[in-house]
């Protein structure tokens, strides 16, 4: 239900909100691999970009959680 830092490693830390810079950097630095959360991540910048508010990953079963602020990963501009 949320996006993670160092996913599946002890040293995992899940993230529930991002600002357009930071999802930037953490793609770059290989956080987010192209079989994984990478297209998803992608996509929410891909969003943002064209003038986009927020974008909120989670899965569909999350979906009214996430809406609520229960789960899921927010990207905001700032």
């Amino acid at each position: 239900p949320f996006v993670f830092l160092d996913y599946g490693k002890p040293t995992q830390l899940p993230l529930p909100r991002l600002s357009l810079e930071e999802a930037r950097r953490h793609l770059r630095d290989g956080q987010f691999p192209p079989g994984s959360m990478g297209p998803k991540i992608e996509a929410a910048l891909d969003f943002l970009a064209g003038g986009g508010e927020e974008a909120l990953i989670t899965s569909i079963e999350g979906f009214t959680d996430a809406l609520q602020g229960k789960i899921g990963t927010r990207i905001t501009r700032e």
